[in-house]
């Protein structure tokens, strides 16, 4: 059985103190550099039967950095919640460098089960995998996923920090000024601040992925 890593980048900002983050390990109906694309349901069986899925430092065997506390599919992809065991070198060492911007990336480890080939892309579409761990790498493959969520506080209140918010999250300069330009959210008497800002960044992702 076939087994293969796919990596996505990580936002800096959502890494606590206590070294808790979250994140998209995993963006549905994005093209890999391998030419696979992953589909919402792959992970289903998996989660619905695993529990032991790991935390590891670039998909080392012998460093597990953290634990993982919470895994599920959404509309955008594998959203998972984790924690960072401070108390272990490499993990102390993977949150500085989180903290400093020198790595950015979240990997999975996975053996195909089940694939399509899509007749006009010539993509291999991944149906169903064996999720066996979830890495901090230091070179994400694709830079248009990652975290979408806001942290209570945190909501940006202008264009420009609406703009440097989707910078953290993996949209180039050019791609987050124009989406700021033309996405960012007045107030409206039928939705609060936080509803208007989420639901204008679901539609910038799915347009750009």
């Amino acid at each position: 059985m076939e087994t293969k890593q796919l990596e996505f980048p990580l936002s800096l900002g959502e890494v606590a103190e206590d070294g808790s983050f979250s994140g998209y390990a995993s963006v549905f109906d994005v093209i890999d550099s391998h030419n696979d694309v992953v589909v919402n349901g792959a992970f289903k069986r998996t989660l619905k039967n695993r529990s032991d899925v790991k935390l590891l430092w670039q998909h080392r065997m012998d460093e597990p950095i953290g634990v993982i506390n919470h895994l599920q599919e959404d509309d955008n992809g594998l959203y998972i919640e984790g924690k960072l065991l401070l108390d272990i070198q490499r993990a102390k060492e993977s949150y500085s460098l989180l903290k400093s911007g020198a790595i950015n990336g979240l990997s999975i480890g996975y053996s195909v089960v089940d694939y399509d080939i899509d007749s006009q892309s010539g993509s291999r579409v991944l149906k169903d995998v064996d999720l066996w761990e979830v890495s901090l790498v230091t070179f994400p493959a694709n830079k248009r996923s990652g975290v979408t969520s806001l942290k209570a506080g945190e909501q940006p209140q202008t264009i420009r920090e609406f703009e440097h918010f989707l910078r953290d999250a993996g949209f180039s300069r050019n791609e987050a000024k124009n989406i700021s330009l033309s996405g960012f959210p007045q107030r409206e008497a039928d939705m609060d601040e936080f509803d208007v800002l989420e639901s204008t960044l679901d539609r910038a992702i799915h347009s750009l992925t």
